[in-house]
């Protein structure tokens, strides 16, 4: 991990999924296993017309009941901007901050974006328009790095997120 990242901080946001379709279908998929659950293995009854072993039901419900609905809960992508570039962490995918170096960028802009038509959705995303963090909205900060790779990271806070990204090139240019 990088010295300075404990130092100033210019910006930070933290965001998770907000979409109530997304959330809907999470909720969805983790009703069955919860079905299966209560009917088999506290009522007593078979679940189904071949039904699965009761430690097949614990597992599946321990997987698809609990496990998927908390994993979709914690997830979050934190944005820092500090004096020596840009961290992100798209939490619990990424256990360490991924950093931009202020040196690596070449230019950054404040943005609308279509993130379903360029990105394909939400996440950590790969596009026609490059890469992508991001989690909810369709506003962000575009990055070109100076290898040409291009990285956008959402943000509710976009305009922020740009003018901390200019101090911090600004101060690194002085």
């Amino acid at each position: 991990m990088n010295k300075n990242r404990y130092s100033k901080t210019y910006f930070k946001e933290e965001q998770r999924f907000k979409q109530w379709w997304i959330i809907l279908i999470v909720l969805s998929a983790s009703v069955f296993p919860w079905i299966g659950l209560i009917y088999q293995i506290i009522l007593g009854h078979k679940f189904g017309n071949n039904p699965a072993p009761d430690w097949m039901i614990i597992l599946i419900w321990l997987l698809f009941g609990i496990g998927f609905p908390l994993l979709f809960l914690s997830t979050k992508l934190i944005t820092e901007v500090k004096k020596d570039g840009i961290y992100i962490k798209f939490f619990p995918f990424h256990l360490k901050y991924k950093f931009f170096s202020s040196d690596e960028i070449e230019s950054f802009k404040d943005r609308e974006y279509r993130p379903i038509r360029e990105y394909g959705g939400w996440g950590i995303r790969y596009g026609l328009s490059g890469k992508a963090y991001n989690v909810y909205g369709n506003k962000g900060l575009q990055l070109v790095m100076k290898n040409d790779k291009k990285i956008l990271i959402g943000s509710q806070r976009s305009y922020e997120f740009y003018k901390a990204v200019q101090k911090l090139k600004s101060e690194k240019t002085q």
